[in-house]
């Protein structure tokens, strides 16, 4: 593939100070926003230089649909992504990925089978963020909930870290968590929190039917009103000195002890 190929942009400053863009980037994350949702992407930049076997099929599916490709310097990358690119971004009309308490409701009747949710309270690192949708979309889970307020949401650096999953597990902000919980209990779906004083382990814990796994924040854990909203709390037994594991470690371990469950039916 060479440059002669790529459609280039009229002008190369055509989407610099638009207002309502976004940056993706990382090999992953581009391969998913050109499979879900490619219809966002105004241009893909490349590294100049850059073709090898994983790059050049996400650019070989830009060209099938049209997407203008543009190869520049790894110093302009640098720049504009401020993030670890792996040598391709792409600029996108505003991404709206976050959806809203009707999505929820809309999405409990739809689904044909026992719900599967994760609640993140309060998980403030965009880092973490995106390792939990990872882990979620692996796991197979229905939706990510997470509050407006005092959360991380959808930065450019999450979709990185979520390695693709951004655009396929539905990312749900609500305004009122402890309102959310309890209309998924209106909805016959059972709520169950990770907290490290619980005398409970994971592994006693009945996950097989509809049901809510809360994890909460990096530090304090869960607030007050969602654990209050729970209809059960569980551990995670630890055999070792460390007193707790990183949210997104969590995540993995609870949610695929789920699966585990589920699976067993």
């Amino acid at each position: 593939m060479t440059k002669k190929h790529y459609r280039q942009q009229q002008s190369d400053d055509q989407y610099e100070h638009s207002p309502a863009q976004d940056w993706v980037y990382g090999l992953h994350a581009v391969e998913s926003l050109l499979k879900h949702n490619a219809d966002s992407i105004q241009q893909l930049m490349v590294q100049q230089g850059r073709h090898d076997q994983r790059i050049d099929p996400l650019l070989q599916r830009a060209q099938r649909l049209e997407i203008a490709i543009r190869e520049v310097a790894k110093a302009e990358l640098d720049e504009q992504v401020g993030g670890v690119h792996q040598g391709i971004a792409a600029q996108c009309t505003n991404l709206k990925l976050e959806r809203s308490e009707g999505f929820l409701n809309e999405l409990l009747q739809r689904i044909d089978h026992p719900a599967f949710l994760l609640v993140l309270d309060g998980v403030t690192d965009p880092h973490n963020l995106g390792a939990c949708l990872r882990t979620a979309e692996a796991a197979g889970v229905d939706a990510v909930i997470v509050p407006k307020d005092k959360s991380a949401l959808m930065t450019p650096i999450a979709r990185k870290v979520a390695s693709g999953a951004a655009e396929i597990v539905p990312f749900i902000s609500v305004t009122n968590l402890a309102r959310t919980l309890k209309q998924l209990q209106d909805n016959r779906v059972w709520i169950y929190g990770a907290a490290g004083e619980a005398e409970q382990s994971i592994y006693q814990t009945d996950l097989r039917g509809p049901i809510a796994l809360v994890l909460g924040s990096e530090g304090s854990g869960m607030r007050r009103l969602t654990r209050e909203h729970c209809d059960g709390i569980f551990s995670i037994p630890m055999a070792g000195e460390v007193s707790s594991l990183n949210v997104s470690v969590s995540a993995g371990v609870c949610l695929f002890e789920a699966v585990r469950q589920r699976k067993a039916i």
